[in-house]
């Protein structure tokens, strides 16, 4: 099936593997290079499209799923269903399927979570990585050893108990506040401001605002009617299984990440504010757990959705990395 998305021409379609059916988005000549790209919360394969459509003119293959429990692809009802094992396998069974050995990846949010874990786990199926929003945090993703702490214990001391981590946890919670009937609510509202450093306790904003530049009625209108067939829950499981992947992880305690990476966040990006972060960004700890981190680029003005607010840029510093391999 053709659609078109920006200046791309977008190929759908359903791929069976690890035992779930996945939608895939694919676009670029099919002998070209190939990018995976992995979508956040709560996003899409669509979140990609201004990428998909940079480098598909470039000659490159681009191969963009709808993560498990998102859009087309299946949501297991089981909880546990979607932990990083889960996840990583549907990445590596969707290469298998399509017959790609290695892929350049490139993720964000969530995406960028399960890219991580992807490159611990198969860097062997991993050209390079482009990975946006979430750096490595190793002792937020993997148990370290015995006086480690767990995953959102870590993020209730540092935010309490209402942090939307900590709120996500328990099964029909967060389904309350993100109801099927509420998409275009929520969607309005969490890519216009959830997620920057000024909005991250979940507070509403009206929706009446006008929405920023960067966002059309028509991308509102996208997420909407997916997630108003599919609901939330798919999507907020990724977050019920942060202390089930951090035990899963514990081979990989002292793992490094060993495939040649890049890193870009928006400077008001939650994640780029989280305590302590911008020292392990920019003061050596990032390239000791990332010995092939090649950059880190900080893109002023930008929040949490980076790769759709500021996509003519980001698009290019893609580029401008994998172009070299």
């Amino acid at each position: 099936m053709e659609a078109e998305s920006g200046a791309a021409a977008i190929r759908h379609r359903t791929v069976e593997a690890n035992g779930i059916s996945i939608h895939v988005a694919e676009a670029g000549p099919e002998d070209g290079p190939a990018v995976l790209f992995l979508h956040g919360f709560p996003e899409l394969w669509y979140s990609w499209r201004h990428q998909m459509a940079h480098l598909a003119a470039r000659g490159y293959r681009c191969v963009a799923p709808d993560l498990r429990g998102y859009g087309g692809t299946d949501a297991p009802p089981d909880v546990a269903a979607y932990s990083a094992f889960h996840v990583v396998g549907d990445a590596v069974a969707l290469l298998n399927a399509l017959g790609l050995p290695k892929v350049f990846v490139v993720g964000h949010d969530w995406g960028a979570i399960i890219a991580w874990y992807l490159c611990l786990f198969r860097p062997d199926r991993v050209t390079a990585l482009v990975n946006t929003s979430v750096a490595f945090m190793r002792s937020v993703f993997i148990r370290t050893g015995p006086a480690a702490v767990k995953t959102t214990d870590h993020f209730n001391r540092a935010y309490g108990p209402t942090y939307y981590i900590c709120r996500f946890q328990e099964p029909g919670v967060a389904e309350k506040e993100f109801a099927p009937a509420y998409a275009r609510h929520i969607m309005t509202r969490i890519l216009c401001n959830r997620f920057s450093e000024r909005q991250a306790d979940g507070e509403a904003q009206p929706d009446a605002e006008p929405l920023p530049h960067w966002l059309t009625d028509a991308d509102i209108d996208y997420f909407t009617a997916t997630f108003e067939k599919t609901g939330f829950t798919g999507a907020i499981n990724y977050y019920r299984n942060m202390d089930r992947n951090w035990e899963l992880a514990a081979p990989w305690a002292d793992a490094k990440v060993t495939v040649p990476t890049k890193f870009i966040v928006g400077d008001g990006d939650l994640t780029y504010n989280y305590a302590g972060i911008q020292d392990y960004i920019h003061k050596g700890g990032f390239k000791y757990d990332v010995p092939l981190l090649e950059e880190v680029v900080v893109i002023p003005g930008a929040g949490h959705f980076i790769q759709q607010e500021k996509a003519q840029e980001v698009s290019e510093h893609i580029y401008s990395f994998i172009a070299k391999f």
